[in-house]
């Protein structure tokens, strides 16, 4: 077995399981994508701070996803190094991912995972611009892809 197919076997491995898990939110990222999943909350009076409230099923993905292989703390890494400034050029990203440089799509969920620790907006945005949605599907599309071809 060549190294190369060895490493390939290695990354389907650590990755299956948690493609499978995040493929369940799929249909649900697929229904919200293009829609606001969030809503400011003004209590009584209006005199104090707004502040989000979020779809629950946002934030099951959310913690389920920053416990996940997909995170990264080194992501800016993946935005120096790709030259990612706008959502295209990480849409053009995403397309361009091989199994070998899976990591890469991680590296675009974690922006908005970990960043939304800060700025909650990102969190709701990485569904509406549907980052979140394309990186699952593209990370499901590799996956099953290289799975069949390592049977042949």
């Amino acid at each position: 077995m060549s190294d190369e197919r060895k490493a390939r076997e290695e990354i389907i491995e650590k990755y299956r399981p948690e493609v499978e898990r995040f493929s369940a939110y799929i249909p649900w990222l697929t229904e919200k994508c293009n829609i606001d999943v969030s809503q400011n909350y003004t209590p009584e009076g209006g005199r104090t701070i707004q502040f989000p409230v979020y779809d629950s099923t946002l934030l099951r993905f959310v913690k389920e996803m920053d416990q996940s292989i997909f995170i990264d703390k080194n992501y800016p890494y993946v935005y120096s190094r790709y030259g990612v400034k706008t959502l295209q050029d990480e849409f053009r990203l995403i397309d361009q991912v091989q199994i070998m440089n899976i990591s890469v799509l991680g590296g675009i969920m974690s922006r908005y995972i970990i960043g939304g620790r800060t700025k909650g907006r990102l969190w709701s945005e990485g569904v509406q611009n549907g980052v979140f949605l394309k990186a699952l599907e593209k990370a499901r599309e590799l996956i099953e892809f290289w799975s069949h071809e390592g049977q042949k």
